[in-house]
């Protein structure tokens, strides 16, 4: 089926890589335009993930181009209301219109248990990863009320937003903080036909995911492990043979998600977990 989103224009946060980047592709695919934002810098001091950058975030807009869509992008700090609020208010002016929002922008740092993690890492982790998922449909519900045509809002969390993994406390509890936007969200906008979901993906490769920080808490037991080191540690936390997914799979969940096929879906956590949760 083509057109699954025909004329519907999306907003999305992160997108300059990685699983935002693919959101905004695939809507883009099946006729979406798209208002895609990144900070383009670093975010956490203590983060060794290399950020995202404005050569990213081009890129992104290119391959979007690229599919016959239009698209307009801004470099914004999700923890900046301000900032989101003019960059998806000039996104809509030129597009026209806002029908789906895609909260996706995220932050991983530490690795300490919950005991040992630092203040600094602990604000950074709920600023971006909670209070920056409220912000950014804060920004973009206006839009969609105005609209009149109801819409469809999708928040990214994580297998970790509905179970606990030790060393990344603070992530856990940010990412079952957005369980508790989603819920919230769909009660108040259900009345106006907007929905609203989370997502849940496990391992998804990505720069986030695939880096030397993760490998190593993953394989303490070697010097400088690879992804063929990773692999068969990741395979342990699912049913299904894989340690990892690929950013597609979520944006195919999501693509759902936005389409007129979800019509009567909301307050759903949707897992896209190789079977994580059953673990």
């Amino acid at each position: 089926m083509a057109g699954r989103v025909e004329g519907k224009v999306a907003f999305i946060t992160g997108a300059a890589r990685g699983q935002g980047r693919s959101h905004a592709v695939r809507l883009a695919q099946e006729g979406a335009d798209v208002i895609a934002v990144d900070v383009c810098r670093p975010v956490s001091s203590s983060s060794a993930i290399p950020p995202a950058t404005s050569d990213d975030l081009a890129e992104t807009a290119g391959l979007v181009k690229d599919l016959g869509r239009r698209v307009v992008t801004a470099e914004v700090d999700v923890r900046d209301y301000a900032a989101l609020k003019a960059a998806v208010d000039g996104g809509v002016e030129e597009l026209g219109r806002l029908d789906v929002i895609v909260a996706n922008a995220g932050v991983g740092n530490g690795g300490n248990t919950l005991d040992k993690t630092s203040e600094q890492d602990w604000q950074d982790m709920i600023d971006v990863n909670l209070s920056g998922v409220w912000k950014t449909v804060k920004a973009g519900v206006p839009h969609l009320l105005a609209g009149g045509r109801g819409g469809s809002i999708v928040l990214t969390s994580s297998v970790g937003g509905l179970k606990a993994y030790p060393h990344t406390g603070h992530y856990i509890a940010a990412k079952h903080g957005v369980v508790g936007l989603m819920r919230t969200f769909a009660v108040e906008l259900g009345q106006h036909s907007i929905r609203v979901n989370s997502v849940h993906p496990t391992n998804v490769n990505t720069p986030m995911f695939m880096n030397e920080g993760t490998m190593k808490l993953f394989r303490p037991d070697l010097e400088n492990p690879g992804p063929d080191d990773l692999a068969p540690v990741a395979q342990m936390m699912h049913v299904l043979p894989v340690g990892w997914v690929e950013p597609v799979d979520i944006s195919n969940a999501v693509l759902f998600l936005a389409s007129d096929e979800a019509r009567y879906v909301t307050g759903l956590p949707v897992t896209v977990d190789a079977g994580s949760m059953l673990k």
